[in-house]
């Protein structure tokens, strides 16, 4: 310490508190700069921080990129060899198998000008979810020969995307193709301008319906939701989704749903060019040049939807081989999101994968596809939202399937400006590239995988559905020899690739459409 005598002359004290206001100047910005690169270093050297990883699990646990779990089968299928027969078989398109479109539902005279009221509802969910809410909507309002308003899209609460439904689908050719079945209008009268969303956050009002029950039936409407029409001319049904049966409804009314959705919902002009462009450049030959990309080619190509993020991660409740810091960043992530109420929790992870309930990670559903008869010359579209661990995650993935692509390697961020940053643009691009594919497949069970096992049967697209409990035990079994592996994938999924499948009672609609919106052929 510097002790400074009163009778010493002035300045000099001006002087070490100058110094001193210097030095610890320099210090901050020492440590600021120590901050940013303690942030960054990561991204340059991913194995730094293995030790804090242990100690600090929910700050460094997506630094830890975990390393191939499956390496013996790993070597045999970067070394196999696929015959041409086997290359002709995976890639072929599916032979006619009796059934076709039939959506000639409009067999009620329609009548607008007896509409008994306006029908809102309020749809949460993902892309999909919401998709599926509209088609139950638009069946309602036949049901209750109601007007309705189109439909309000809930904000996401982990996506957070704020899209309305005219940022996703073209309302004018949603309107057009339904106005001979339902009565539809994009905003409601000015009489009843006051019954918006805030309106319902607010209080307990008599115009909302709120307890409508899950898969609730025709009857239920007209007993509970008529009555309201008739009284204030207005309903608005909020939760909705998932809240329309799928059994022992009329036949119009089946055939109404499948029109919506097959026919109806289309996405808005600049998400179709987008997704033109990138299948475009899916079917050219592979080059790393974005403007040599728009030559046209007739290359086929594969869809792969990872949903691997994650919410999916921790809802699973499954190991992913991250280790000890990955597992207590992911239950600690339950407790945030869900206050730890994830019913499979109570399992183990052996328990939850010999029932394949667990999506399969990056690596397994590579080797999945090498198994089926897919090379490392195959063009592979990547659609997912985020992975979690980032490209560390997907990097055995991309070692068996070099030219795999996604939106940024196959578009401009130019080109992608209207979509970034919105999550459900960007869910809607992948749907449309999955509705084009030669092939799709999914690596885990879900809205997006039941939507395009239900759009690609209708279309009689070929979907390759994973055998999860088959592959839960085989990638469990650590001693197979690659060749068993092989021949047991390609044994457990001869049937499932886009054979049809007749829907059974309480089962989708939307992921069958047999029988109810397709006609046997002849």
């Amino acid at each position: 310490m510097i002790w400074i005598h009163k009778s010493r002359p002035r300045f000099i004290r001006r002087t070490l508190r100058k110094m001193t206001f210097q030095y610890l100047q320099t210090q901050s910005q020492r440590a600021a700069f120590a901050g940013i690169f303690v942030i960054l270093l990561p991204n340059f050297v991913p194995n730094l921080f293995e030790p804090l990883g242990r100690a600090y699990p929910s700050l460094f646990s997506e630094w830890n990129a975990p390393s191939p779990k499956h390496i013996h089968l790993l070597e045999g299928a970067l070394h196999q060899e696929i015959s041409e027969k086997q290359q002709s078989d995976i890639w072929s398109p599916l032979a006619n198998q009796g059934w076709k479109p039939c959506l000639d539902s409009a067999t009620v005279p329609f009548h607008p000008e007896k509409s008994q009221g306006y029908i809102q509802v309020f749809l949460d969910g993902g892309l999909n979810q919401q998709r599926m809410g509209i088609c139950d909507a638009v069946a309602v309002a036949k049901i209750l020969n109601a007007t309705l308003v189109i439909p309000h899209l809930e904000v996401n609460p982990v996506w957070q995307d704020s899209s309305s439904f005219t940022d996703i689908f073209d309302v004018d050719h949603f309107i057009k193709v339904l106005q001979n079945e339902v009565s539809i209008i994009k905003e409601l009268p000015s009489k009843y301008s006051w019954s918006t969303r805030e309106y319902y956050g607010t209080g307990i009002r008599p115009t909302r319906i709120k307890t409508a029950p899950v898969h609730a039936s025709a009857k239920w409407y007209l007993e509970n939701v008529l009555p309201m029409l008739n009284s204030h001319g207005i309903a608005a049904i909020a939760p909705f989704s998932h809240r329309l049966a799928f059994d022992n409804l009329p036949k119009e009314i089946q055939l109404l749903r499948c029109k919506v959705n097959f026919e109806a919902l289309t996405f808005v002009p600049h998400i179709k060019i987008l997704g033109d462009t990138l299948l475009q450049r899916l079917r050219s030959s592979p080059t790393t040049n974005l403007q040599q990309k728009g030559k046209t080619g007739n290359g086929k190509f594969i869809v792969l939807h990872l949903r691997f993020d994650k919410d999916m991660a921790a809802h699973s409740a499954c190991d992913f081989g991250g280790g000890k810091a990955e597992k207590l960043a992911l239950a600690k992530y339950r407790q945030v999101i869900w206050q730890g109420r994830v019913m499979k929790t109570q399992f183990s992870n052996e328990e939850l994968r010999t029932q394949g309930r667990c999506p399969l990670t990056p690596e397994e559903i590579g080797l999945l596809l090498r198994a089926l008869g897919f090379n490392n010359h195959t063009r592979l579209y990547l659609a997912s939202h985020k992975v979690y661990g980032g490209e560390a995650r997907i990097r055995t993935l991309r070692k068996m399937f070099p030219l795999m692509e996604d939106k940024k390697s196959l578009a401009s961020e130019k080109e992608r400006a209207k979509v970034e940053g919105k999550a459900s643009l960007l869910a809607a691009v992948d749907y449309y590239v999955s509705m084009h594919s030669d092939i799709f497949i999914s690596a885990s069970p879900g809205n997006m995988h039941n939507a395009m096992l239900g759009y690609r049967a209708y279309r009689n697209m070929k979907t390759i559905r994973p055998n999860m409990v088959l592959l839960s035990q085989l990638f469990l079994n650590g001693t197979m020899e690659w060749s068993e592996f092989q021949g047991a994938v390609e044994n457990g999924h001869k049937n499932r690739q886009g054979q049809i499948r007749v829907r059974k009672e309480t089962q989708s609609i939307y992921t069958y459409p047999i029988p109810d919106c397709m006609c046997q052929d002849g």
